[in-house]
């Protein structure tokens, strides 16, 4: 008897909508379950909470309503590895994947948090190898690398259609009182030995926020390059940390956790400050 009155409590709650008019509420029946009624009561109770499921999928965030900016990240996929000697017999580089650090993702929820809310903000997907050309061109006369970066943009965003295009992108700075240049997300031992040597982590992160259509790009009332110049002097994008940080291996990177996790904070503090100065203007 008690099973007969919960279901029948179930289908009454279910049925409550078609006669929420004081006027035609009726008295429905009590009458015996039956296995088939028990199997449609269980399955039309379980496709709301199936809809909702769905509904919370992050990876959908974003990429419906109105794109105000769409974000390009192009600085999470490899570490740079660079050691500095007094002489050149003593410099090295190497660069090993970091993609499992998740710093694009850290891209795109900065510029989130610096857009503000009920702003849309979209990931714009690309091609691994797309910023081969920007990153690494080719030799030739009166090349102008912001032309190649705005027809790989001009590319990739297809018929997006965002009002504007926020692209971050490797910078390449020269280490200070060095020639030696370091691009991007990079960690640099610099000095001989164990007892004048530092280690240091660097963030050269470039933001720069393209037209959704005529695909000019914002100027600044900075200079980025200045940042990264100011950052050796103590200010942006470089931290001094422990030497034990440096790796011994590169296939030890991608599971260093406290590296990892300096370079997100990093990064996020190189973000934090370009995105904030960039929104205002």
């Amino acid at each position: 008897m008690v099973r007969v009155f919960a279901v029948s409590l179930v289908l009454s709650c279910l049925a409550a909508p078609a006669w929420a008019q004081p006027a035609q509420v009726q008295s429905t029946p009590v009458t015996a379950a039956t296995p088939a009624t028990i199997s449609a009561t269980k399955s039309v109770a379980k496709k709301p909470a199936s809809k909702a499921k769905a509904a919370a999928k992050p990876s959908e965030q974003g990429n419906s309503g109105p794109c105000h900016f769409g974000v390009i990240p192009v600085v999470g996929d490899k570490l740079g590895v660079k050691k500095i000697g007094l002489t050149i017999f003593g410099n090295e580089y190497a660069e090993t994947p970091i993609d499992s650090w998740g710093l694009d993702d850290l891209v795109v929820a900065k510029v989130r948090a610096a857009a503000g809310l009920g702003v849309g903000v979209r990931r714009i997907a690309y091609a691994k190898d797309s910023f081969a050309p920007f990153e690494n061109p080719p030799a030739g006369l009166f090349r102008r690398p912001e032309d190649d970066l705005t027809a790989i943009v001009r590319r990739i965003v297809g018929s997006s259609n965002c009002e504007h295009y926020v692209v971050v992108t490797k910078y390449d700075g020269t280490f200070r009182g060095t020639n030696q240049a370091v691009r991007g997300v990079s960690i640099v031992s610099q000095g001989i030995g164990d007892l004048v040597r530092r280690t240091y982590l660097v963030t050269n992160a470039q933001v720069r926020i393209f037209d959704g259509q005529s695909f000019a790009i914002r100027k600044p009332s900075f200079s980025l390059e200045s940042i990264v110049t100011s950052s050796f002097s103590g200010q942006r994008g470089l931290r001094e940390i422990d030497n034990a940080s440096f790796p011994m291996a590169l296939s030890d990177v991608a599971t260093n956790a406290k590296l990892r996790d300096e370079a997100r904070n990093l990064l996020a503090e190189t973000l934090d400050y370009s995105l904030l100065a960039l929104f205002k203007e």
